[in-house]
Protein backbone atom coordinates (compact mmCIF):
# COMPACT_ATOMS: atom_id res chain seq x y z
CA UNK A 1 0.00 0.00 0.00
CA UNK A 2 3.07 2.34 0.65
CA UNK A 3 3.87 2.24 -2.55
CA UNK A 4 0.77 2.95 -4.14
CA UNK A 5 0.69 5.96 -2.06
CA UNK A 6 4.17 6.95 -2.99
CA UNK A 7 2.82 6.73 -6.73
CA UNK A 8 0.13 8.95 -6.46
CA UNK A 9 1.34 11.75 -4.09
CA UNK A 10 4.40 11.76 -7.08
CA UNK A 11 1.74 12.37 -9.63
CA UNK A 12 -0.42 15.18 -7.24
CA UNK A 13 2.63 16.99 -6.88
CA UNK A 14 3.65 16.72 -10.63
CA UNK A 15 0.32 18.05 -11.52
CA UNK A 16 0.13 21.07 -9.22
CA UNK A 17 3.54 21.69 -10.90
CA UNK A 18 2.61 21.93 -14.26
CA UNK A 19 -0.59 23.54 -13.25
CA UNK A 20 1.17 26.73 -11.86
CA UNK A 21 3.23 26.90 -15.08
CA UNK A 22 -0.72 27.15 -16.87
CA UNK A 23 -1.93 29.43 -13.93
CA UNK A 24 1.19 31.68 -14.90
CA UNK A 25 0.40 31.72 -18.73
CA UNK A 26 -3.02 32.79 -17.98
CA UNK A 27 -2.05 35.47 -15.58
CA UNK A 28 -0.09 37.07 -18.81
CA UNK A 29 -2.48 36.56 -21.11
CA UNK A 30 -2.56 40.31 -21.23
CA UNK A 31 1.06 40.93 -21.07
CA UNK A 32 2.71 42.31 -24.00
CA UNK A 33 5.23 40.34 -25.74
CA UNK A 34 5.06 37.77 -23.05
CA UNK A 35 5.74 33.85 -24.03
CA UNK A 36 4.00 31.29 -23.00
CA UNK A 37 6.07 28.51 -21.33
CA UNK A 38 5.86 25.15 -22.53
CA UNK A 39 6.06 21.78 -19.99
CA UNK A 40 4.76 18.43 -20.55
CA UNK A 41 4.70 14.62 -18.59
CA UNK A 42 7.47 12.59 -18.66
CA UNK A 43 8.29 8.85 -17.98
CA UNK A 44 10.85 8.51 -15.08
CA UNK A 45 11.61 5.13 -14.07
CA UNK A 46 11.35 4.75 -9.98
CA UNK A 47 14.60 4.38 -8.52
CA UNK A 48 14.75 1.57 -5.49
CA UNK A 49 13.67 -2.08 -4.67
CA UNK A 50 11.01 -3.28 -6.68
CA UNK A 51 10.21 -4.23 -10.15
CA UNK A 52 12.11 -1.76 -12.57
CA UNK A 53 8.79 -1.21 -14.80
CA UNK A 54 7.64 1.01 -12.12
CA UNK A 55 7.45 4.68 -13.93
CA UNK A 56 6.40 8.00 -12.74
CA UNK A 57 4.87 10.70 -15.10
CA UNK A 58 7.32 14.23 -14.01
CA UNK A 59 5.84 17.49 -15.20
CA UNK A 60 9.02 18.46 -17.73
CA UNK A 61 9.72 21.72 -18.68
CA UNK A 62 9.95 22.09 -22.47
CA UNK A 63 11.17 25.45 -22.99
CA UNK A 64 8.76 28.15 -24.40
CA UNK A 65 6.77 29.35 -27.22
CA UNK A 66 8.46 31.30 -29.29
CA UNK A 67 5.06 32.18 -32.23
CA UNK A 68 4.77 35.85 -32.89
CA UNK A 69 1.57 37.24 -30.91
CA UNK A 70 -1.04 39.37 -33.05
CA UNK A 71 -0.15 42.70 -33.72
CA UNK A 72 -1.81 45.31 -31.80
CA UNK A 73 -2.07 49.23 -33.10
CA UNK A 74 -1.96 51.60 -30.23
CA UNK A 75 -0.42 54.98 -32.01
CA UNK A 76 1.33 55.60 -29.00
CA UNK A 77 4.30 57.26 -30.15
CA UNK A 78 6.55 54.93 -27.20
CA UNK A 79 5.29 51.38 -28.31
CA UNK A 80 7.06 49.30 -31.22
CA UNK A 81 7.07 45.53 -31.77
CA UNK A 82 9.41 43.53 -33.43
CA UNK A 83 8.92 42.78 -36.62
CA UNK A 84 9.62 38.92 -37.59
CA UNK A 85 12.82 37.30 -35.35
CA UNK A 86 14.21 39.48 -33.27
CA UNK A 87 14.83 40.88 -29.85
CA UNK A 88 15.05 44.36 -28.06
CA UNK A 89 17.56 44.61 -25.95
CA UNK A 90 17.63 46.09 -21.92
CA UNK A 91 19.55 46.23 -18.99
CA UNK A 92 18.21 44.23 -16.26
CA UNK A 93 18.33 45.45 -12.30
CA UNK A 94 21.27 43.77 -11.74
CA UNK A 95 23.17 44.67 -14.48
CA UNK A 96 22.99 42.04 -17.01
CA UNK A 97 21.98 42.51 -20.71
CA UNK A 98 18.52 40.93 -21.14
CA UNK A 99 16.15 40.82 -24.30
CA UNK A 100 12.38 41.46 -24.03
CA UNK A 101 9.74 41.23 -26.87
CA UNK A 102 7.65 43.74 -24.40
CA UNK A 103 7.89 47.25 -26.62
CA UNK A 104 5.58 49.62 -24.53
CA UNK A 105 8.42 51.52 -23.78
CA UNK A 106 8.63 54.72 -21.27
CA UNK A 107 10.40 57.82 -20.31
CA UNK A 108 11.36 58.13 -16.80
CA UNK A 109 11.84 60.84 -15.00
CA UNK A 110 15.87 61.26 -15.93
CA UNK A 111 14.61 60.93 -19.11
CA UNK A 112 16.04 57.19 -19.58
CA UNK A 113 14.12 55.43 -21.98
CA UNK A 114 12.83 51.92 -20.29
CA UNK A 115 10.96 48.81 -20.57
CA UNK A 116 7.04 48.57 -18.82
CA UNK A 117 9.50 46.72 -16.19
CA UNK A 118 11.59 50.23 -15.18
CA UNK A 119 14.36 47.97 -17.52
CA UNK A 120 16.77 50.50 -19.50
CA UNK A 121 16.49 50.21 -22.75
CA UNK A 122 19.76 49.83 -24.51
CA UNK A 123 20.90 51.75 -27.73
CA UNK A 124 24.43 51.77 -29.70
CA UNK A 125 26.15 53.10 -26.65
CA UNK A 126 24.34 51.83 -23.62
CA UNK A 127 21.65 53.39 -22.01
CA UNK A 128 19.08 55.64 -23.94
CA UNK A 129 18.41 59.27 -22.84
CA UNK A 130 15.38 61.19 -24.12
CA UNK A 131 15.58 65.25 -24.27
CA UNK A 132 11.94 67.05 -23.32
CA UNK A 133 10.01 66.59 -26.42
CA UNK A 134 6.98 66.13 -27.63
CA UNK A 135 7.25 64.56 -30.16
CA UNK A 136 9.65 60.76 -30.92
CA UNK A 137 10.03 58.24 -34.39
CA UNK A 138 11.43 55.28 -34.21
CA UNK A 139 12.17 54.28 -37.14
CA UNK A 140 12.11 50.70 -38.87
CA UNK A 141 16.19 49.89 -38.00
CA UNK A 142 15.17 51.47 -34.58
CA UNK A 143 16.70 55.05 -35.34
CA UNK A 144 15.15 57.44 -31.89
CA UNK A 145 14.98 60.82 -34.07
CA UNK A 146 13.44 63.93 -31.74
CA UNK A 147 12.18 67.10 -32.32
CA UNK A 148 14.01 69.44 -29.91
CA UNK A 149 11.26 71.29 -27.69
CA UNK A 150 10.73 74.94 -28.96
CA UNK A 151 12.15 74.18 -32.31
CA UNK A 152 10.08 73.40 -35.46
CA UNK A 153 8.62 70.68 -36.98
CA UNK A 154 11.10 70.41 -39.78
CA UNK A 155 14.32 70.29 -37.26
CA UNK A 156 14.45 66.88 -36.54
CA UNK A 157 17.77 65.33 -34.38
CA UNK A 158 18.87 61.73 -34.78
CA UNK A 159 20.03 60.79 -30.74
CA UNK A 160 20.46 57.05 -30.66
CA UNK A 161 19.36 53.40 -32.17
CA UNK A 162 17.43 51.11 -30.05
CA UNK A 163 19.82 47.81 -29.67
CA UNK A 164 17.92 45.20 -31.78
CA UNK A 165 19.56 41.43 -31.73
CA UNK A 166 18.80 38.42 -33.03
CA UNK A 167 20.64 35.73 -32.13
CA UNK A 168 18.49 32.58 -32.36
CA UNK A 169 15.80 31.23 -30.22
CA UNK A 170 17.94 28.34 -29.21
CA UNK A 171 20.72 30.47 -28.41
CA UNK A 172 18.25 31.80 -25.47
CA UNK A 173 16.57 30.72 -21.78
CA UNK A 174 14.36 32.41 -19.52
CA UNK A 175 16.44 34.51 -16.41
CA UNK A 176 14.67 34.88 -13.07
CA UNK A 177 13.85 38.53 -14.37
CA UNK A 178 11.52 37.29 -17.15
CA UNK A 179 14.16 38.53 -19.56
CA UNK A 180 15.54 36.11 -21.86
CA UNK A 181 19.19 35.74 -22.07
CA UNK A 182 22.41 33.85 -23.97
CA UNK A 183 22.53 30.90 -22.68
CA UNK A 184 26.04 30.99 -22.79
CA UNK A 185 26.15 34.38 -20.42
CA UNK A 186 27.57 37.03 -23.35
CA UNK A 187 25.85 39.57 -25.00
CA UNK A 188 24.15 39.35 -28.16
CA UNK A 189 25.58 41.62 -31.39
CA UNK A 190 23.41 44.70 -32.44
CA UNK A 191 21.08 43.10 -36.29
CA UNK A 192 20.83 45.92 -38.33
CA UNK A 193 18.49 43.46 -40.31
CA UNK A 194 15.71 43.72 -37.79
CA UNK A 195 13.34 45.72 -37.84
CA UNK A 196 10.33 47.09 -36.06
CA UNK A 197 7.08 49.33 -36.39
CA UNK A 198 6.25 52.20 -34.18
CA UNK A 199 2.71 52.39 -32.61
CA UNK A 200 1.92 49.00 -32.24
CA UNK A 201 2.56 46.17 -30.08
CA UNK A 202 2.93 42.64 -30.02
CA UNK A 203 0.68 40.91 -27.73
CA UNK A 204 1.01 37.92 -25.47
CA UNK A 205 0.61 34.65 -27.40
CA UNK A 206 -0.85 32.75 -25.07
CA UNK A 207 -4.52 31.35 -25.81
CA UNK A 208 -6.99 31.44 -23.08
CA UNK A 209 -9.25 28.89 -24.08
CA UNK A 210 -6.78 26.85 -24.39
CA UNK A 211 -4.86 27.58 -21.35
CA UNK A 212 -8.28 27.41 -19.63
CA UNK A 213 -9.38 23.90 -20.88
CA UNK A 214 -5.38 22.70 -20.11
CA UNK A 215 -6.04 23.83 -16.19
CA UNK A 216 -9.85 21.94 -16.14
CA UNK A 217 -7.83 19.16 -17.56
CA UNK A 218 -4.94 19.39 -14.94
CA UNK A 219 -7.67 19.53 -12.07
CA UNK A 220 -9.95 16.47 -12.73
CA UNK A 221 -5.76 14.66 -12.49
CA UNK A 222 -5.24 16.08 -9.20
CA UNK A 223 -8.18 14.80 -7.86
CA UNK A 224 -7.85 11.61 -9.50
CA UNK A 225 -4.53 10.96 -7.69
CA UNK A 226 -5.98 12.24 -4.82
CA UNK A 227 -8.75 9.41 -4.61
CA UNK A 228 -6.12 7.15 -5.17
CA UNK A 229 -4.55 8.36 -2.05
CA UNK A 230 -8.01 7.97 -0.33
CA UNK A 231 -8.07 4.44 -1.65
CA UNK A 232 -4.97 3.19 -0.79
CA UNK A 233 -5.53 4.42 2.96
CA UNK A 234 -8.79 2.75 2.85
CA UNK A 235 -7.37 -0.18 1.72
CA UNK A 236 -4.39 -0.65 4.60
CA UNK A 237 -7.24 0.32 7.33
CA UNK A 238 -8.99 -2.48 6.50
CA UNK A 239 -6.52 -4.75 6.07
CA UNK A 240 -5.43 -3.71 9.25
CA UNK A 241 -8.80 -4.32 10.69
CA UNK A 242 -8.67 -8.01 9.27
CA UNK A 243 -5.19 -8.91 10.96
CA UNK A 244 -6.56 -7.91 13.75
CA UNK A 245 -9.51 -10.04 13.94
CA UNK A 246 -6.87 -13.14 12.58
Amino acid sequence: MDRSVYVAMTGATQVMRAQSEVAHNLANASTAGFKAELSAFKSVPVLGDGAATRINGVANGNGWDMTAGQQMNTGNDLDVSVQGDGWLAVQSADGTEGYTRAGNLRIDADGLLTDSRGNQVLGSGGAITIPQTGNVKIGADGTISVVPQGQGPNTVTTIDRLKLVNPGNDQLTLGSDGLMHLKDGTQAQADPDVRVAQGTLESSNVNPSDVLVKMIALSREFEMQVRSIKAADENAQSASKLLQVG
